[in-house]
């Protein structure tokens, strides 16, 4: 079975052709290009600094420094999450910190120590991606959650009913995803595994930890989101 080479830069060039394409209908339609090609430039500068820090962090073998990465990256998360109540920002930043911190923690830990017994726990090049992902979802999930229920109190519903149509609204993205995987979509950790030449019947069984993994995180981030900021509104 063939495994996946590297990509040259110059064939890696011409994923800017349908790229420059989307950007000259943004011009077209006087959208805003400005903004559009901000993105990827920074999308581009971002990856390719994460890769060269990355070498550094997965040459490393201190559990210090993987904890803190995950930190400085539980803290920006926190931060991004809330850009949907940003009135609520310093408020409730305290509390989306705790939240993300118990979702991702406990489902990160039972990833690591019972799913794929790693050894050492705190290996980077399986701490760091997977961190990342459980932080990812249950960031986009607070997020949701903090507009809902922002918008359920703003409507006078009392708190009890703007909890849960928050945790609702914050769980339909990622229940979505579950119904669609396999049938509408291969998910990136499947088709990265099976380009790579891995066999599908066990990227298949990754998929699931990282399906479960997300749903999880996400229910448990949201839940202690939703539970925390709702005592300022009994």
């Amino acid at each position: 079975m063939n495994t996946l080479e590297p990509i040259p830069l110059e064939n890696l060039s011409y994923i800017l052709i349908p790229v420059l394409i989307v950007v000259f209908i943004i011009a077209k339609w006087k959208l805003n290009t400005g903004h559009a090609l901000y993105a990827m430039a920074r999308m581009l500068v971002q990856l390719l600094a994460i890769g060269y820090f990355l070498n550094s962090i997965f040459a490393s073998d201190s559990p210090q420094i993987t904890l803190l990465i995950l930190t400085i990256m539980l803290l920006f998360s926190s931060w991004i999450a809330l850009n949907t109540v940003k009135s609520q920002r310093r408020k409730w930043f305290d509390k989306t910190v705790l939240a993300l911190a118990i979702a991702c923690g406990f489902t990160l830990s039972v990833i690591v120590l019972a799913v794929l017994e790693l050894t050492p726990w705190y290996e980077p090049r399986y701490i760091i991606p997977l961190g990342g992902m459980i932080l990812a979802n249950s960031m986009n999930s607070i997020s949701l959650a903090a507009e809902r229920f922002q918008s359920e109190i703003s409507n006078h519903n009392d708190s009890l009913r703007a909890r849960d149509m928050a945790f609702n609204a914050a769980l339909i993205p990622t229940i979505n995803m579950l119904f669609a995987v396999g049938l509408v979509s291969l998910p990136g950790m499947m088709t990265g595994q099976i380009l790579s030449g891995i066999s599908p019947f066990i990227a298949a069984r990754y998929q699931i930890m990282v399906m479960c993994m997300m749903f999880a995180s996400s229910g448990i981030a949201a839940a202690c989101f939703l539970t925390l900021i709702q005592r300022d509104h009994k």
